[in-house]
């Protein structure tokens, strides 16, 4: 994303009146905004390509608060890999990647150089509520003309067609599509068995404006984010370094609420009170409308063996989780009104941070963390500081 000023400062002042941050000015292609935007014409990202081969391309979203739809015209993709894993590979023409994932896709180029240029698009995909930046950005694929041969100087330029911004179904159907290889040499270790289950809600909801304050937010409140209504607040001091030294007092508790203290219909009509709690907690909900939540967890890949739309039902869906071959991430994506269930092994000891990748919903305090104790092997302890660790 291209901002005409400085991101840290946009979130700031975010926080301070309540309201969703203002949005960027362009989305980029490798920091390239291209002709869609004004006066960036010159400024076009062009991926030359020689017909008859095969291209990788490694896809990145980078932007901070948008998930994205990617498109070449007239070109079909392979789907190899998602965030540094390899997957069964299964071809489209449009991709969704919310930010901080990461999609291998194979490229195959027409056999005889075309007369023609081919857009690369992308643009959001959003569901939420708030401002976001309604925009497309463009890239050029052009393929090298045989030399000598002008009449490649005027060529036709294609478009890709893109779903509609809030196309969920198009979503949920594009992220079903991953499976892990599962084979002998690259193994899908699936948690077969589950020592202890969680349920999280994770939402938009209010914190009530502070008193001699102006507030911007949904009915003169402040945007808040939270998972099972805890609004996750930064301590002063190191989580890891509170725990290691088991000096918590003051810093954590460790109560975090392992299913919402009080439950409603989670994706039907929200409650009347949207307002969350604030605390430090390591391990009654409120929602301010569906969106999609893409969640990153530090330390561990989580194996994503089920999703839906409406309520989880902890009776039936079970029944059709994928412990086979499910696809194997550290970026889930939440589906906009619906649920997703993950297993990991809990074999890392430490602390560990559990996001939203939206920066705005992160600021907001859509995050929490995960305190996962020693074992008893060697191996399995949580080693100390480093003695360059620097004094704060």
């Amino acid at each position: 994303e291209w901002f005409n000023a400085d991101p840290e400062a946009i979130i700031n002042q975010s926080l301070q009146t309540g309201n969703g941050p203002n949005v960027s000015e362009a989305y980029t292609f490798n920091g390239l905004p291209g002709p869609t935007y004004n006066c960036s014409a010159k400024d076009t990202y062009k991926l030359k390509v020689k017909p008859g081969k095969t291209y990788m391309l490694r896809l990145i979203n980078t932007a901070l608060n948008d998930e994205l739809f990617f498109s070449i015209a007239n070109h079909t993709l392979t789907v190899v890999e998602a965030d540094a894993i390899y997957v069964k590979p299964f071809e489209t023409n449009i991709l969704v990647i919310a930010p901080g994932q990461t999609t291998n896709v194979l490229l195959k180029t027409n056999p005889n150089p075309p007369n023609a240029s081919f857009f690369m698009l992308a643009r959001p995909y959003f569901t939420g509520m708030g401002t976001f930046d309604n925009s497309t950005v463009a890239a050029i694929l052009e393929y090298e003309a045989p030399s000598q041969d002008n009449s490649f100087r005027n060529r036709t330029l294609f478009k890709p067609s893109l779903p509609a911004i809030n196309d969920t179904n198009f979503v949920a159907n594009f992220s079903s599509k991953f499976r892990s290889l599962a084979n002998a040499q690259f193994p899908a270790n699936v948690p077969q068995t589950v020592d202890k289950r969680f349920f999280f809600t994770v939402s938009l909801g209010a914190n009530p404006c502070p008193k001699n304050q102006t507030c911007q937010g949904p009915n003169g409140t402040k945007f808040a984010a939270a998972v099972n209504n805890v609004s996750f607040a930064l301590p002063s001091t190191a989580l890891l370094q509170s725990y290691f030294f088991a000096k918590s007092k003051g810093v954590y508790t460790a109560d975090f609420p392992q299913f919402p203290l009080h439950p409603f219909n989670y994706t039907g009509t929200p409650p009347n009170n949207t307002f969350v709690s604030n605390g430090t907690k390591a391990l009654d909900t409120s929602i301010l409308g569906a969106e999609s939540h893409p969640l990153h967890l530090h330390g561990y890949n989580v194996y994503v063996v089920g999703q839906g739309f409406g309520n989880f039902d902890p009776k039936n869906d079970p029944k059709k989780f994928n412990l086979i071959d499910p696809v194997e991430r550290n970026t889930v994506g939440v589906p906009s009104g619906g649920w997703v269930a993950i297993r990991f092994l809990a074999d890392n000891p430490g602390v560990w941070f559990m996001h939203c990748h939206f920066d705005v919903h992160l600021s907001w305090g859509l995050r929490m963390a995960w305190i996962v104790l020693d074992g008893e092997l060697p191996n399995q302890k949580l080693p100390p500081p480093p003695s360059d660790l620097p004094k704060c």
